[in-house]
Order: C-alpha cells, then sequence, then structure tokens
C-alpha cells in the first residue's frame, strides 16, 4: 500500500482503520466529541471511537462498505457543513489529489483529523497545507490488514488541519 511497495493497491485505497492506529489520537481529542466520518468505508473508525466515547454523526463514502454508511460524496456534498459536530475524523485515501482536496475543504468546515503517512509533510506538494495544520501525531508503522504478518512500509501520523486558527504546528512523538 505504500511507495516501496510491489502489492497491488486496494481501490480507492480502501484499508479499514486498526484499533492500534486510533488509540494514539484519543488523547488529543476533546472528551465526548461528536464527529463526521466523511470516508467510512465499513464503519471500523467509527466501531473504534465508539470504544472510547466518541458519536459519529453522520459517516459517508463514495462506496459505503458498511450499513448505516451513507453514499456520498464529502467533496462534492454541499451539506457537509450544516451537521451540527465537533471534528472531521477520517482515515482518507492517500491519493494526493484526492487527499489534497479534502485537506482543503474540510478544514475550513471544521478541525480535521486525517489519518496517513508521515513523509507526506516533509515533501514539497505539502507546502500549500502546511498553514493549516496544528498538531501532529506519530502512530508509527501499522499493519492494515488483518492476519498478515507484516505491517505497512510507511510511518503514519494523524494530522489536524484546521482553518479556523494560527499558529506553530505541534509535533506528539510516538508513545512507547
Amino acid at each position: 500500500m505504500g511507495k516501496r511497495s510491489e502489492f497491488p493497491r486496494r481501490e480507492r485505497d480502501f484499508y479499514p482503520t486498526p484499533f492500534e492506529a486510533v488509540q494514539p489520537l484519543i488523547p488529543h481529542l476533546p472528551l465526548r466529541a461528536t464527529f463526521i466520518e466523511p470516508c467510512a468505508g465499513d464503519g471500523a473508525l467509527i466501531s473504534h471511537m465508539a470504544r472510547f466515547g466518541y458519536h459519529c454523526v453522520r459517516a459517508m463514502d463514495i462506496e459505503p462498505q458498511g450499513v448505516a454508511i451513507e453514499k456520498a460524496d464529502a467533496l462534492t456534498d454541499d451539506g457537509l457543513h450544516r451537521w451540527c459536530a465537533d471534528l472531521i475524523i477520517t482515515n482518507p485515501p492517500w491519493s494526493r489529489p484526492v487527499l489534497h482536496q479534502m485537506i482543503a475543504r474540510f478544514s475550513f468546515i471544521l478541525p480535521t483529523w486525517l489519518l496517513f503517512d508521515a513523509d507526506w509533510m516533509h515533501t514539497r506538494q505539502s507546502a500549500p497545507y502546511m498553514p493549516l495544520l496544528r498538531k501532529v501525531v506519530s502512530v508509527g508503522r501499522v499493519k492494515w490488514i488483518p492476519g498478515s504478518k507484516m505491517t505497512g512500509k510507511d510511518n503514519v501520523c494523524w494530522m489536524l488541519f484546521d482553518a479556523s486558527t494560527q499558529g506553530a504546528t505541534e509535533f506528539i512523538g510516538r508513545a512507547a
């Protein structure tokens, strides 16, 4: 699934979010916050967040893999900003054109936590979006495919994008 992999990518970058990837994010969220999940897939992230007391008020995906997930495109959905939620939290596709559109759109609607490869922030293509980046929470390598022997080849992190605030980006290193 990464740049150093010979494996074919899954269509639309559908890799359900493992529980281990969610745990590092929890200490950085307001207690009992509500959220929108715009790339809900099979709802794995929503289920993990619920275990910590967080409530998803809207789950959507362009190709839903779960029954409670609405078929909608968050990049064109006009009603996204009308939902009463505290945050947007998602494991987005890592395709740069899609990812960049999501950062640009979502960060102006609500504070947005995205889970993706840590290398992105060290590239030139990230420059236009860095002024929106408020916090980085390191996760490390994740096992994206349950039952496989290997983790992914890319380190990942949660990145908080928020157009409503300004300031330096805070970096939270990986916990033990």
